[in-house]
């Protein structure tokens, strides 16, 4: 069905070369697709850091008016395609990302390499077969995800584009805060899941239209609505989808299991949600699939940024898509 709304006026798209009609007779041809870009001097999303860690955020950009006009475009670009696809109920991962590889042109799996992450990339595989993969390394993982990272190149024969934070804002905040500042205060683990993760992920998606996640509803109380297909606003306005937003955790496991799919080695040892080593732990029977990350903080708001701001709520658009 989503197949079928490609056809659609909402879906059209114009090559960067073709020329446009717009009010009052002007024509006008599309830009190109911006420069990569230098980092942002101040991100809606971040956390107030500590004085002291402020110089971190990088100086403003030049041409900034130009660069936020191609945001807008991205942004009603995404907003239309997505708004068509909002109209079909309960899709299936399979066709969603179908969908999403018919209307965007760079589209971008970004794996954490869990269970989820197994799952989108086979299913994935047989709708793409040259996929883009990305993956976060903080510089702090366990060798288990490593070695998962791995097993995944090998057995879909694909590239996986791994992502590291800047090394010397990750000085700086080493150098003023130490090495396991986010054992000391949240805001202060926000910082370091900000430099390591938020940063290098906004750099690297910005050559893309749109970015696959794994994120579930059930798996904590901030992502219960999250939404399947949304504008990321965060992202330079390109297009977010959770193909897996209305499984179970039974699901995803039933379909690896049917699948014989590799997994993350840290399951077998009672691992329920695995991020950086020292900021995850096994989990017990009756906790929360999300207890075991950063579990001396004393809230229920586990999140590294990425998804949700430090009050717990989703970053999508006002007309985002809740299906």
């Amino acid at each position: 069905m989503l197949k079928a709304l490609s056809g659609g006026r909402g879906f059209r798209r114009h090559h960067a070369r073709q020329v446009r009609r717009h009010a009052g007779g002007r024509l006008r041809r599309h830009a190109s697709q911006p420069p990569v870009r230098a980092e942002r001097a101040h991100r809606r999303d971040s956390i107030p850091a500590p004085p002291d860690v402020r110089r971190l955020r990088c100086e403003p950009r030049a041409g900034r008016r130009l660069r936020r006009l191609g945001r807008a475009r991205r942004f009603r670009s995404s907003a239309r395609a997505i708004g068509a696809a909002g109209m079909i109920a309960n899709p299936e991962p399979e066709e969603v990302l179908r969908w999403a590889y018919e209307n965007f042109n760079r589209v971008a799996i970004v794996a954490s390499f869990q269970a989820e992450s197994s799952v989108i990339i086979d299913i994935a595989s047989r709708v793409r077969p040259d996929l883009s993969v990305l993956t976060l390394d903080t510089g702090r993982l366990p060798q288990e995800t490593h070695d998962m990272i791995d097993r995944v190149r090998e057995r879909y024969r694909i590239e996986i584009q791994v992502v590291h934070p800047n090394a010397e804002e990750v000085r700086q905040v080493v150098s003023q805060h130490g090495v396991n500042l986010f054992y000391n205060s949240p805001d202060l683990r926000r910082l370091c899941c900000d430099v390591r993760k938020s940063r290098p992920l906004d750099r690297a998606l910005r050559g893309y239209d749109a970015w696959v996640t794994g994120v579930r509803r059930e798996q904590s109380a901030t992502r219960a609505e999250t939404p399947i297909f949304t504008v990321d606003e965060q992202h330079h306005g390109i297009a977010k989808i959770a193909p897996l937003a209305t499984w179970s955790k039974g699901q995803v496991w039933d379909y690896i299991r049917a699948n014989h799919l590799p997994y993350h080695a840290l399951y077998d040892q009672g691992y329920t949600s695995i991020g950086c080593a020292p900021c995850t732990r096994a989990t017990s029977a009756g906790e929360d699939e999300r207890a075991g990350r950063w579990w001396w903080e004393q809230n229920e708001l586990k999140e590294c940024g990425i998804h949700y701001s430090p009050d717990g709520r989703p970053r999508p658009f006002n007309g985002s898509t809740d299906q």
